[in-house]
């Protein structure tokens, strides 16, 4: 029988550590992306038990957490009050994540859960 050089013995080795790396990185992220979607759900059914800290009508002051598309096709900004969500519609493509701008709200998504919010400044 012919014995494995030392530098085979090292690969197989080294191949075996880096397996185990990867498998326990995806078990992590795994375990990490459980929690934020725990996290979100909690978040939601609290939104759903409380009442809103918008009304239609209100001007309020927002900061621009991201953007996203709409169902309308175009770009919003997402805004928190209060950890209730606020979709702007309107705000300029100048404006970035961290700008703070003015909207007034328009109107609440279905179980009061959301608002839609129009753009009127920064």
């Amino acid at each position: 029988m012919v014995s494995p050089t030392p530098m085979y013995v090292a690969a197989g080795v080294a191949l075996a550590a880096l397996v185990v790396f990867v498998a326990y990185r995806k078990g992590k992220a795994d375990g990490i992306q459980q929690a934020q979607r725990t996290a979100s759900r909690e978040a939601h059914d609290d939104a759903t038990e409380r009442e809103p800290p918008v009304d239609v009508g209100d001007r309020v002051t927002l900061g621009i957490k991201e953007f996203n598309v709409h169902h309308s096709g175009e770009r919003v900004a997402v805004c928190k009050q209060e950890g209730f969500v606020v979709f702007v519609d309107g705000v300029p493509d100048s404006a970035d994540v961290g700008d703070v701008i003015d909207a007034e709200v328009v109107s609440f998504g279905p179980d009061r859960t959301s608002a839609e919010a129009e753009y009127v400044g920064s």
